[in-house]
């Protein structure tokens, strides 16, 4: 068995002895149990933990609790409240032997996670913000440490060693404390971070922070040096001097190491593992001062530069840190806490009351400040509630105050309690409370076909990877921007809102350019704005404004929806859910991408155009002379189809644009969709079926007898007429097409029943393209040419589409499109996650 070692567990002042050669097991073969063995053991603990902590995340995400919750419960349930009742199973899974091994990876993993933590803050927003964060963060606080400090009192027990001090200055600090990672996620999930009321808790909880890690380091150094007030004095003034050093000698040193590293290349493997080494020795540092390791860490990180060496050390550490060493603090913060020890319903009913009375203090504290500068009142409670939210601070300072003994286990359990139902009911309080009212501003040029031919195009165009920039510029600037008619362009980085607790940290993390740096995004969205940048320089009469978008893919077409609604956008370009493979084929980069798509064609409050990329010939500078385009447009009918050749129209005014419309009529042989004759004259059919479709024939004829008398003269455009009766001498037409052609445009055709198309549709990999451009997008289809799908809004009532007053009744053709547009409606009002740099 080897030689045995015996040691003492602080914690518990319990004597616990094992083997320190009893690492890894000879196997279950040779008779042993792999439980014995420190790391067989170690591994299965980290697995339950993440197990347990990923199956309580699933369950609580339609609560809209934050991960936090999760981690804290998840080692409460494997702790002695839950798991340790049954006293075998809690000594075989998480015996005492183990805990030392345990807390010291989980200690690793919080040093780590609080230096990215540090690398991901900017201390720039406390330099930016106005007083009104400032006032907000301290007078939030005060009130909350007031709180903390009379109940301190209550929970002092004069039979303890602790000085009464040190105990009220642990409890003031924990219950004053704002959890920024968590807010920020908060509001990020509820849409308001981007809203005033966002960025006002945001600022306030990041100065709150800063403020809650001074008074940690005074916690910790009066903790550990009760009797030596020098010593309590050294420590401080020598986590001082870290400080300096950091900032004065540590900072300039990486800034060299940044310098010395040309731009566009990686960061050599010696200078990441430099910083990664610097991490741990700056734990070292703090620890052998007499502050906690993650002080050191923390610090570290707050000097590493913004930029391109942050984002690099986010990719390589963080899904690692986060999603599995950090779990090990909050299971071993669980196993800590012993919900038994809360005797008696007096106990409870002053737990109850700590709750209460610590909400309404950091309400209130936030609430006069928010009067005073005349907030709503509102909006002032809601930020209170906001600033409860409760995280990785304030564990730790729980964390160290049990080890330090300055909090017995009644205490610790007490406030793990208040923590974890204080940060539970923010989110949905605050979104049973808070409906931020959006400004609805009706317009009526919801369409290409309806905006005004001398006027400003608005088009909102949504990027998922920078793949999808050339083909994309090319199809802009092929859309003729002119003096008389320039576009508007809002370009729209679509990210996904992941798990990650610190996903949201550095949204507004402004570096000298003034763009959001977005984490493991960052290269993506430079090289995305940059380009569209390049392309607003070399073209004339375009304005190009950046947004990014970060939520979650369900939720997605709502910020595009409601961006397109605040800007008043006529058209919305996305890409297709696929993209072309080396040999010509088409794979799928991302499902959720197609879902997206499918909730923005439901939704849409104008019209949008889903973009399959197979290259756009064009130079990537763009100067209008390079344009050469061979555009053909595919016309069946319908108000899709209409408003498909009315974009098509606006591209063909460009002296590099040839355009190709053909149209294909019935013909004596087709076999058109009947309806069974009726009896009854008020059976709806006969209106949707036979005057709908007269209707739609004849805003058909005067548009195309429109579009050709107005291009008669234009010899850049030919206009055809095919002759078909089914599906298949449809697809034979169009396979017949010129191979000179790089761009179809076709409509959607959602709602329309063509003979002509019969068929098509049951074999559709991907019916939200329609039958024709599903074919067109098809690895079938011999022609690799990029195609545009084009969705029409057609509206729900006469006031969006300028038809009259919207008290008027609606002209037949609308009974109609409420019919075949039930799932094409505007989307609900909620306040959209957008980023504007």
């Amino acid at each position: 068995m080897g030689d045995v070692t015996t040691t003492v567990n602080r914690t518990d002042d319990i004597i616990v002895c094992y083997s320190p050669t009893m690492i890894t097991t000879n196997g279950i073969w040779q008779g042993d149990n792999p439980l014995d063995y420190s790391l067989p053991l170690f591994i299965l603990q980290l697995t339950l933990v993440v197990v347990t902590t990923r199956l309580l995340v699933f369950i609580l995400k339609p609560l809209r609790q934050p991960r936090v919750i999760s981690e804290i419960l998840g080692g409460v349930l494997l702790g002695p409240s839950v798991l340790g009742q049954n006293l075998h199973l809690a000594n075989m899974i998480f015996p005492l032997r183990s805990v030392m091994v345990l807390e010291t990876m989980a200690n690793v993993g919080l040093l780590y996670f609080l230096f990215l933590v540090g690398v991901e803050m900017d201390l720039t927003v406390i330099r930016r913000t106005g007083r009104k964060a400032i006032a907000i963060a301290t007078i939030g606080m005060i009130l909350p440490f007031i709180i903390g400090c009379a109940f301190s009192l209550i929970l002092h027990h004069e039979d303890r060693q602790i000085n009464r001090g040190t105990f009220v200055l642990f409890l003031g600090v924990a219950l004053s404390v704002t959890a920024f990672p968590v807010l920020a996620r908060i509001l990020a999930e509820l849409k308001l971070i981007n809203t005033e009321l966002g960025r006002m808790a945001m600022s306030s909880a990041l100065i709150n922070d800063m403020c809650a890690w001074v008074l940690l380091a005074v916690a910790i150094a009066l903790a550990e040096n009760e009797s030596s007030t020098l010593a309590s004095l050294w420590v401080i003034l020598s986590s001082a001097f870290f400080v300096v050093v950091c900032i004065f000698v540590v900072r300039p040193v990486i800034s060299w190491m940044i310098r010395r590293t040309p731009e566009g290349e990686p960061f050599s493997e010696f200078y990441i593992c430099l910083i990664l080494t610097g991490v741990m020795i700056s734990g070292f540092v703090t620890d052998a001062i007499g502050t906690h390791s993650v002080f050191g860490a923390f610090v570290f990180g707050l000097v590493i530069p913004n930029g391109q060496l942050g984002v690099t050390l986010i990719e390589k550490l963080e899904d690692f840190v986060s999603g599995l060493l950090l779990p090990l603090f909050f299971a071993i913060s669980g196993l800590k806490t012993d919900v038994t020890k809360i005797h008696g319903a007096l106990t409870w009913g002053f737990l109850l009351l700590v709750i209460i009375l610590a909400c309404a203090g950091k309400i209130a504290g936030t609430l006069i400040v928010a009067l005073f500068y005349q907030m709503p009142l509102r909006e002032g409670i809601v930020l209170g509630l906001l600033m409860n939210t409760k995280g990785l601070v304030e564990m730790i300072v729980l964390n160290v105050g049990r080890d330090q003994h300055v909090l017995d286990d009644e205490t610790f359990a007490i406030m793990v309690t208040v923590a974890v139902v204080m940060t539970s009911i923010v989110a949905p309080v605050v979104t049973h409370i808070y409906k931020p009212a959006r400004k609805f501003i009706p317009y009526k040029r919801r369409t290409i076909q309806r905006s005004k031919p001398d006027g400003e195009l608005r088009i909102l165009v949504c990027i998922h990877t920078p793949r999808n920039v050339p083909t994309i510029i090319n199809l802009l600037e092929a859309s003729y921007p002119s003096k008389k008619s320039p576009i508007c362009i809002y370009v729209l980085h679509l990210v996904e809102l992941t798990g990650r607790a610190s996903a949201m940290l550095i949204v507004h993390n402004t570096r000298k350019s003034g763009r959001p740096a977005l984490n493991r995004t960052q290269a993506q969205s430079d090289h995305i704005i940059n380009a569209f940048e390049n392309y607003e320089q070399h073209a004339s009469c375009v304005s190009v404004q950046p947004l990014t978008a970060i939520s979650p893919y369900s939720t997605m077409h709502e910020d595009i929806c409601n961006l397109a609604e605040d800007k008043r956008v006529a058209f919305i370009i996305i890409p297709f859910h696929k993209q072309q493979t080396v040999d010509g084929g088409m794979e799928a980069t991302n499902p959720a991408f197609r879902a997206v798509n499918q909730n923005l064609l439901a939704n849409a409050p104008c019209s949008v155009g889903i973009l399959v990329d197979r290259g756009l010939n064009g130079s990537t500078r763009l100067a209008a002379s390079q344009v050469s385009h061979h555009i053909a447009v595919l016309f069946f009918g319908g108000p899709d189809d209409r408003e498909a050749l009315s974009y098509a129209g606006r591209m063909s005014e460009h002296p590099g644009i040839s355009l190709t419309v053909m149209r294909f009529i019935p013909g004596d042989d087709t076999v058109e969709s009947t309806v069974e004759p009726s009896n009854d004259p008020n059976d709806p059919r006969i209106l949707t079926v036979i005057t709908d479709s007269d209707r739609e024939k004849q805003l058909d004829e005067e548009y195309i007898n429109d579009f050709r008398m107005k291009n008669s003269n234009d010899e850049s455009i030919v206009y055809t007429e095919k002759i078909v009766n089914n599906g298949e001498e449809t697809v034979a037409a169009i396979r017949s097409i010129d191979s000179i052609h790089d761009l179809f445009i076709v409509g959607r055709g959602q709602g329309m029943i063509s003979p002509l198309t019969a068929g098509l549709t049951d074999w559709s990999e991907c019916p939200e393209l329609g039958a024709i451009g599903d074919m067109l997008a098809s690895s079938d289809f011999a022609a690799t040419v990029s195609v545009l799908v084009v969705q029409q809004y057609v509206g729900v009532g006469p006031q969006e589409d300028g038809l009259g007053t919207p008290d008027s009744p609606a002209p037949p053709i609308d009974q109609y499109n409420s019919l075949q547009q039930m799932n094409r409606r505007p989307p609900q009002q909620r306040g959209p996650a957008i980023y504007s740099p």
